[in-house]
């Protein structure tokens, strides 16, 4: 197996039809094919690698994933005093914690190749 090879992604979903037919065919416009399907699961794959949908379980279902949700406040400020120790530049320092408006409590900052990331409380 070569370094840095991605065998396999689970992604937990709150409703599994809905992310079968969201994803399902751009998917299959990537080149993905249909590989397995059970009855709380259902996966593509391209060669070697697959993608897997998976239903999460009811007990799960109350604190649904949002990509603005990620941490609370407290951890914003705590993981961006940890990246200023660490010597990584924070973006939109003249603005943070709220480079992304009034209501978007956030820290922004880039990875070693430059990608942006951004870490936001609810």
């Amino acid at each position: 197996m070569s370094k840095g090879f991605l065998h396999h992604i689970e992604l937990y979903v709150s409703n599994l039809k809905r992310s079968i037919d969201f994803w399902g065919w751009f998917l299959d416009e990537m080149g993905y094919e249909p590989f397995q399907e059970q009855e709380s699961r259902r996966s593509w794959r391209l060669g070697e690698m697959y993608m897997v949908f998976v239903q999460a379980g009811t007990r799960f279902l109350d604190s649904p994933y949002h990509r603005g949700s990620g941490s609370v406040r407290q951890q914003v400020d705590e993981i961006t005093r940890k990246l200023r120790g660490r010597g990584v530049t924070i973006l939109f320092a003249d603005k943070h914690p709220f480079a992304g408006g009034n209501d978007h409590y956030a820290v922004y900052f880039e990875d070693p190749d430059r990608m942006k990331v951004e870490l936001v409380a609810p």
